[in-house]
């Protein structure tokens, strides 16, 4: 198989670096796109970043690895940059998987489907990075990882997060998915309950729910674990 895996906010291709051996063990070919702004890409920050700038993104890298049958793995906040991606190229994608992740609407920002309250704290604490209003970085924690060596692991890669990327949005046609095969992989110990919403969505739609029992980190808290769930 071919996957592609993409991380969430705040994040970085780092975050699957327990994963990316185990797949590639089992003969699988892995590419891991860097959001810019983030991660090994935070030296690309700018206010200029939107959502659409990552959905452009993440579309030229499939295109510039010239990769086809993908499976297309967005974590967390990736489920808005996976999604856009499937509507500009369906035919590249063998499979969506949403790995604990938002699950966006055509038109609708980000930061309007997370619980206002939730929102408003997170709006209150943006600060100003390198001249970029920006979400500071968690805790570890706040992932659900409690190992300690996860938890420096975590705590040491984590980057500002750009907030127009929840400010902005993306539209598509239809539901999220693009009539593609879907799957939805829920993080259940403990579970991240911003993403209420987004799971429910996920079930209405219709999309195969299967669960994990870890934090919203799953690929460092158990990559061998989710490494077969993602080949299921």
């Amino acid at each position: 198989m071919n996957f592609t895996l993409l991380h969430g906010a705040w994040h970085g291709a780092w975050c699957w670096d327990f994963v990316t051996p185990l797949l590639r063990e089992r003969g699988h070919r892995v590419s891991r796109p860097v959001l810019s702004g983030l991660g090994e890409n935070a030296h690309f920050l700018s206010s200029e970043i939107t959502l659409q700038t990552w959905v452009d993104e993440l579309v030229a890298h499939l295109e510039a690895e010239n990769m086809s049958d993908i499976v297309l793995v967005g974590h967390s906040f990736g489920g808005n940059v996976i999604t856009g991606a499937a509507a500009r190229v369906p035919d590249r994608i063998a499979k969506l998987i949403y790995l604990d992740a938002m699950v966006p609407q055509s038109g609708v920002a980000p930061c309007e489907t997370v619980p206002p309250k939730v929102w408003a704290e997170r709006r209150a604490g943006v600060i100003d990075h390198v001249g970029v209003p920006c979400l500071p970085c968690p805790p570890a924690a706040a992932f659900g990882v409690s190992d300690a060596k996860q938890v420096e692991f975590i705590d040491r890669h984590l980057t500002p997060h750009p907030v127009r990327t929840y400010e902005t949005a993306i539209d598509f046609d239809g539901d999220p998915g693009a009539g593609l095969d879907v799957a939805y992989i829920m993080a259940t110990a403990p579970v991240y309950t911003s993403l209420a919403a987004h799971r429910e969505r996920a079930k209405d739609l219709g999309w195969p729910i299967h669960e994990i029992a870890c934090g919203h980190d799953a690929m460092i808290a158990k990559p061998k674990d989710l490494a077969d769930l993602l080949e299921g």
